[in-house]
């Protein structure tokens, strides 16, 4: 219930006992119905471990912004294992659709083949995700673009096109913090480095321009690392899916 709201200490920082917290359902700007355990009972399933598949569609059905999390599904046994290879090479191309009960909840699930196995991804339900007309920013972007700037913008997207790894990119904040942590076991003054805060451009076209620049002059010294691209959209970030909160 992402409606449901907990306090734990009041006024004077006075902590409040687990014996005095509840559970709350905000139905009007600061009015709440209060939530039993016993309320929470008669809705909640009983845990099966069985995903129970209602219907198939092609596997490109399934917008990015329902997925959730993703889990690998494995056989349990010899004659598991044998349905499991039929039910996978039969997938080929589709994604299945179905409800899991877990933990005292029900998912929402899709299902499809992934090399030698299935892989399963919990999905949001369509009212967990916010309407892009929800996002009062975007009321200000242009629907229309000129011509000139849409192929100015392509000849830099196109610069750095290429074939897809996404195991090229690191996760440069946990190396930098084991790094970190390797040093001060080591002993060692660990020292920040500094960042280069990038100039602010106001003139989209001029932007475009010093990125193709930029790329054009890297393109021509393989020997050094391509260069970022110096144009930055500024982006104002709106959660499309609310973090769920524990009933």
């Amino acid at each position: 219930m992402s409606e449901q709201s907990w306090q734990h200490a009041q006024p004077g920082n006075r902590e409040v006992p687990n014996s005095e917290i509840v559970k709350g359902y905000e139905f009007e700007k600061g009015r709440y119905v209060v939530m039993s355990e016993e309320d929470f009972d008669k809705v909640r399933p009983e845990s099966t471990r069985v995903i129970d598949l209602v219907q198939f569609a092609d596997e490109r059905s399934i917008d990015p912004m329902y997925v959730d999390r993703t889990y690998y599904l494995a056989p349990d046994g010899g004659m598991a294992a044998d349905a499991f290879a039929v039910m996978r090479e039969g997938m080929e191309g589709k994604v299945g659709i179905g409800k899991l009960a877990l933990y005292g909840r029900e998912y929402l699930v899709a299902v499809r083949p992934h090399d030698r196995g299935i892989v399963m991804y919990t999905l949001h339900h369509a009212a967990e995700i916010r309407g892009i007309d929800a996002v009062e920013e975007l009321a200000s972007v242009p629907v229309k673009v000129k011509p000139e700037e849409i192929k100015l913008a392509r000849q830099v997207i196109s610069m750095f096109e290429g074939p897809l790894n996404l195991a090229d990119y690191k996760d440069e904040y946990r190396e930098g913090l084991q790094k970190i942590i390797e040093a001060k076991i080591a002993g060692e003054e660990v020292v920040a480095p500094s960042i280069e805060t990038p100039p602010r451009v106001v003139n989209l076209m001029e932007a475009l321009k010093k990125s193709l620049d930029s790329v054009s002059t890297q393109k021509k010294k393989p020997a050094k690392a391509a260069a970022k691209p110096v144009a930055a959209a500024k982006a104002v970030a709106a959660a499309a899916a609310p973090k769920r909160k524990r009933a």
